[in-house]
């Protein structure tokens, strides 16, 4: 089981700088695109970690291992990074699939667009944590990340945007490490079809109103 996700925030270059991080009661078989903890593996926690738009670093696993580091986080893990302000996170929920979405579309795309000349300068990024509670094989997992990335997708052109979603979004589906193998992750099979609907749910919501990135905010 994955905990519901802990709000806390870490001192960086002068500001406090929400995070949320989630634990695992026992070890989660996972897949995603994360750039800490990334792949398919089993993993113990996961952090989603604002940053400030004119975020720079080239080591970004250093980067979000360093904080897992700071938030006692032990073992091996996923990390995500956002401009967003993490403490508007989404929740939904669908036959026993939890799906928790920040959701920055400042930078929407279609995903076969050719390239642009010159770098976007403003980036938005869509990052989804999915825990499904009964156990995916391979396939399905891989399955699953495709079918949240269509649903995620169906939302975005639902709210208007011309785009299958940003140059950066990430998306993590965790599962218990044991059990019978589900086969499939489609969005017809038994986990597919409600990971399918909360996520499209999550990034409806949280895509809805003017998001304004966390660095971008006036000083509290």
């Amino acid at each position: 089981m994955l905990s519901e996700p802990t709000l806390t925030s870490r001192s960086e270059s002068g500001s406090d700088i929400p995070l949320l991080f989630w634990r695992a009661e026992a070890p989660l078989l996972t897949v995603g695109s994360a750039p800490l903890g990334g792949g398919i593996g089993v993993r113990r926690w996961v952090v989603n970690a604002t940053v400030p738009m004119s975020y720079d670093r080239d080591d970004p696993a250093a980067h979000l291992a360093e904080l897992a580091h700071g938030l006692d986080l032990v073992g091996p893990g996923v990390g995500l990074l956002t401009g967003v302000d993490v403490t508007e996170v989404v929740r939904r929920t669908d036959s026993g699939v939890r799906v928790w979405a920040t959701v920055g579309l400042g930078t929407p795309v279609w995903a076969a667009a050719p390239a642009p000349a010159t770098p976007a300068q403003r980036v938005g990024t869509v990052n989804i944590v999915v825990h499904v509670p009964a156990r995916l094989g391979d396939a399905a997992l891989v399955n699953a990340v495709a079918t949240a990335t269509e649903a995620k997708a169906q939302a975005i052109w639902e709210l208007g945007l011309p785009a299958t979603g940003t140059p950066t979004d990430a998306v993590t589906v965790l599962c218990p490490a044991d059990g019978e193998p589900a086969p499939y992750g489609g969005p017809r099979s038994t986990w597919g079809a409600p990971l399918a609907r909360a996520v499209h749910a999550a990034v409806r919501v949280g895509g809805a109103g003017t998001v304004v990135p966390w660095s971008d905010r006036p000083a509290r």
